[in-house]
């Protein structure tokens, strides 16, 4: 009795002992399941961040290989220039280059965007901290109405970390779009400096040349009568032809490359003046230009019914057509002038 006693206590003890390790058994793992749960998650979390970021930076890698200035709609354009994880910076110009927008400065824009990238792209320094892109209005117009914007072209800047800023929208109303310019800015908001690299142009090279040729060939051809030489009217027109040039701001866009005109994408309205007295259009320079020829042809007029002693009739209606010449075109560069300065007080004439 005793002997069944002792072995049924010990069989009682026995399966205690093992319920207890099958309890503390459970209890390490569900502890251990916890642990990696807890402590590997934000690894986890790190782990596919990286390869995102690694996804999205080769996919970047591969169409810049295929052309400089990657092609984006809206989808594109927020799943890599806006969603985060991101380690690079974007260049991103917002243009409207199909044929029915008639977007004039928009190709311009283009042309100089394209030869940035391109340097970037063959530059020693080529790296997958820069890319460039380009978003067209009709293909991204959702892109178009998220930045607010309302005209093209327009250059900003993304970068790899936080939101763009006011310096990462770039001024081309101030400076203009010439390839240098937006070089120098990139190097201002990034710190990658580009070497812009343009396609030899031969056409200016070709157009002195045929210049030289037509007065070489003038020359031999009236080389026994030279003496339109010391003409004074040929060479005062020609002196004249060079004052307006220059004083209409002809080397100012030969240096900054504004576009010719600026045509809003959404009203279809074409600017040929600009409302800043800091920049101009090429239009603007020629409107100048002939303003400026048509005041000068009416100060002739007056100065030649001066000292000329024809018919007294003809020379008081000379006289009064100059003065009428001076006084209108006169007044419309004062008109301009008044519209890109806006505190301008004075007008004549056409206000």
């Amino acid at each position: 009795l005793r002997d069944k006693m002792a072995y049924g206590t010990e069989t009682g003890d026995c399966t205690k002992m093992a319920a207890c390790r099958k309890n503390f058994s459970t209890f390490a793992c569900l502890t251990v399941v916890f642990f990696l749960l807890v402590v590997d998650s934000p690894a986890l979390g790190v782990k596919k961040k990286e390869n995102a970021l690694g996804d999205k930076v080769q996919q970047l890698m591969e169409w810049s290989s295929k052309r400089p200035v990657i092609r984006m709609n809206g989808d594109k354009f927020r799943q890599y220039v806006r969603a985060a994880p991101r380690n690079y910076s974007v260049i991103l110009m917002l243009t409207a280059l199909q044929p029915q927008r008639q977007c004039t400065v928009c190709r311009q824009a283009n042309d100089e965007f394209q030869i940035v990238a391109n340097s970037w792209r063959y530059s020693p320094s080529f790296s997958n901290k820069l890319f460039f892109a380009s978003v067209d209005y009709d293909e991204g117009a959702d892109v178009f109405s998220t930045l607010k914007l309302n005209s093209a072209p327009s250059f900003m800047h993304f970068p790899g970390k936080g939101k763009p800023k006011k310096g990462d929208t770039f001024d081309i109303q101030r400076t203009g779009f010439a390839a240098e310019s937006i070089a120098k800015w990139i190097n201002e908001r990034t710190d990658v400096h580009i070497r812009v690299f343009r396609p030899p142009n031969y056409s200016g090279s070709i157009a002195l040349g045929l210049l030289f040729t037509l007065i070489g060939g003038l020359l031999y051809l009236r080389r026994n009568n030279l003496e339109f030489l010391y003409n004074k009217t040929s060479w005062g027109i020609g002196a004249l032809c060079i004052v307006f040039a220059m004083t209409s701001g002809q080397m100012w866009n030969h240096i900054r490359g504004p576009p010719y005109a600026h045509k809003n994408p959404q009203t279809g309205q074409v600017h040929y003046i600009h409302g800043s007295s800091q920049a101009q259009f090429i239009a603007e320079t020629h409107i100048v230009i002939l303003l400026n020829a048509a005041v000068t042809f009416g100060m002739v007029l007056l100065h030649e019914t001066a000292v000329s002693k024809g018919d007294v009739g003809k020379r008081r209606i000379v006289t009064l057509v100059g003065l009428g010449i001076v006084a209108f075109f006169f007044s419309l560069l004062l008109s301009i002038f008044k519209s890109k300065y806006h505190g301008y007080p004075y007008s004549f004439l056409i206000k």
